[in-house]
């Protein structure tokens, strides 16, 4: 597939079109960068918006949820989106404060998942995207379990990709008129020290791949 994204009319950027980028480059970055996604689907003519874990596999975007739920069995034509959010930009100008961020959003129709072996691999994509070395650490998903998940594939081909960085976008009268501070306060996500579960039954030692990240 091309390095670049190819914008339909769906996924064309008009809004802030400056912050736009066409490196599909940026949108597997942001999309690695996450944890949670934003899945829009419409069930009965009404929309709905599902926090879900996702993963990603070159261009395709795996996401699981239950097999018992119909807003899943049901999608069809579906909107994913991702944001981080980097910094508040606070400007001189209250009209112009603003928020430093990244952001994915990907229209397609969703794909129910049924080969068997894709099925492991979009699920093993998944929980490697949650928690990193996991898969080669944990029991792996048994049959009653596989039985109970549904994974959904969704194709990177139409997305658009927003992008904003910098200093506040103050007009040169307020800046001329220096009477109120401006800048960024950056936002910065760290991960805390591992907490063992209460029910462990004996002391283990917290794996590396759980330690990597802490």
């Amino acid at each position: 597939m091309t390095s670049q994204l190819s914008p339909t009319e769906r996924s064309t950027v008009r809004r802030g079109a400056k912050r736009a980028r066409t490196d599909r480059g940026d949108l597997h970055a942001i999309l690695d960068a996450g944890l949670v996604c934003h899945l829009a689907v419409i069930v009965d003519g009404s929309p709905r918006v599902l926090p879900t874990g996702y993963g990603r596999r070159g261009d395709t975007l795996y996401l699981h949820g239950s097999t018992g739920a119909r807003s899943l069995r049901e999608a069809g034509e579906v909107c994913v989106s991702v944001t981080h959010v980097d910094g508040v930009v606070y400007s001189r100008s209250m009209m112009h404060h603003s928020i430093n961020y990244r952001s994915a959003m990907i229209h397609g129709r969703i794909r129910l998942v049924e080969d068997p072996a894709e099925r492991w691999e979009g699920l093993r994509v998944i929980t490697e995207q949650l928690a990193p070395g996991s898969w080669d650490y944990a029991r792996r998903p048994d049959k009653k379990e596989l039985a109970a998940t549904a994974v959904l594939a969704l194709d990177l081909t139409e997305a658009a990709v927003k992008i904003r960085t910098g200093d506040p976008g103050d007009d040169a009268e307020d800046v001329e008129a220096n009477e109120a501070w401006a800048g960024v306060l950056p936002l910065h996500r760290s991960w805390g020290t591992p907490v063992p579960s209460a029910d462990l039954i004996a002391e283990l030692p917290v794996p590396e791949h759980v330690l990597r990240r802490s």
